[in-house]
Formats: C-alpha cells, structure tokens, sequence
C-alpha cells in the first residue's frame, strides 16, 4: 500500500516480476515503457517485468501494489 502526495511519486525502474496497480483514491500518472497514462481511483494496471515504469502524482493517491511472481 503506497499513500503518495501531490508531485511525488516512484522513480523509474524495472522489476523481475509483472506487477499490478490497483488506484484506491486519487489519480495517478504512469509511464511504462515510455508510454504515460492515467489511472483514477478504482482502475487498475498491469506493469510488465523488465519494462521500465514509474508512478507520479498530479494529485495526492493511495494505491496497492501487487507482485505477481508466476
């Protein structure tokens, strides 16, 4: 669980493992693989492995963050 206030966020980066973003309040920038979309509260996204990605914020956000590791 991440709560991020407006104009922070996570920097880039990969990870070894797909991973999902579930918005629970908010709205949030996400950039994968040099692509920006939006997500607001209740939509959720995919963040493939090994592509880089990060999360900012126009907005204060809380979001939960899933590793899937299979």
């Amino acid at each position: 669980m991440f709560a991020v206030d407006t104009g922070q966020g996570l920097s880039e980066h990969t990870a070894p493992f797909d991973a999902l973003v579930y918005l629970i309040e908010g709205e949030a920038e996400v950039k994968v693989g040099g692509t920006f979309s939006t997500i607001k509260a209740g939509e959720r996204m995919i963040l493939p492995a090994n592509l880089p990605h990060a999360v900012n914020s126009k907005k204060r956000f809380k979001m939960m963050l899933v590793m899937i590791r299979s």
